[in-house]
């Protein structure tokens, strides 16, 4: 993956605050084990205002526009700072994507899929599980209260806050560890990189080359004198062997007093 986790987090950090502080641990951790993963999110909402509520429940009722809430103001989990909403980030880092069949990791697993796999296992409900209007980019944290009850000014308690907290702590361990096992294989694939380098420094490779056009003089050549018989499924390092051999004019024809 060429974002790094900082890169993704930066993303979603102005939408994080306000959120209730398990909230909070939860989605942060949520970020991390995606990005472990490989399947980069962003947070597209978190706490919202009942003005802001209001206004989008408005939506399609008495403003333009389609209804996406059937919520009015004081009665989303978003309002109390329990609920966020997310969104696939893309590789350029500008744009992101609802598409739940995307598979932008090639894992044969949809990455909205294992979005939510991560989020229930940290302890958010999926908006995708609700009844009435499915919110597919919704997780809320309810802690066993009701909208209601939260209008009227009731809180998580302690027992409920440390279960969900245990629950989350386990999960971010896990991540760590994860996060370290993926840096040791980055710091092998940089080597590995290094070593490529050095070979085509020594092969006169440029290492920028496009095979089927910068290669293509030495593979003629080759295929001219039977060193090879195709260019199909030709690895960079067999073409860059072909290439030092042409480099040294050992593909010149017989007769041929260029030739070695």
């Amino acid at each position: 993956m060429s974002l790094t986790l900082e890169q993704v987090k930066s993303k979603s950090s102005a939408r994080l605050k306000g959120l209730h502080p398990v909230v909070l641990a939860a989605t942060t951790a949520l970020i991390e084990r995606c990005y472990a993963r490989e399947v980069p999110i962003i947070i597209t909402q978190g706490l919202r205002t009942i003005a802001e509520q209001e206004a989008l429940y408005a939506q399609g009722r008495t403003k333009p526009g389609s209804i996406v809430t059937n919520a009015k103001g004081g009665t989303s989990y978003h309002n109390y700072g329990l609920a966020i909403d997310f969104a696939l980030l893309l590789p350029d880092v500008k744009q992101v994507s609802w598409d739940l069949k995307r598979d932008g990791d090639g894992d044969k697993v949809a990455d909205w899929t294992e979005v939510v796999q991560e989020a229930k296992a940290l302890g958010f409900e999926w908006g995708g599980d609700f009844v009435s209007i499915k919110d597919a980019p919704h997780f809320q944290m309810t802690f066993g209260l009701t909208t209601s009850q939260l209008r009227a000014g009731a809180k998580p308690s302690d027992i409920a806050m440390a279960k969900a907290s245990a629950i989350i702590d386990r999960l971010k361990e896990e991540v760590k560890e994860d996060m370290s096992k993926i840096e040791e294989l980055e710091a092998i694939v940089a080597k590995q990189d290094e070593r490529l380098m050095d070979v085509e420094k020594r092969l006169n490779i440029s290492g920028k080359e496009i095979y089927a056009i910068n290669y293509s003089e030495a593979i003629t050549a080759a295929k001219a004198v039977g060193a090879i018989k195709t260019s199909a499924d030709k690895s960079k390092l067999e073409l860059n062997v072909i290439q030092m051999f042409y480099n040294l004019g050992l593909f010149k024809k017989k007769g041929d007093d260029k030739g070695i």
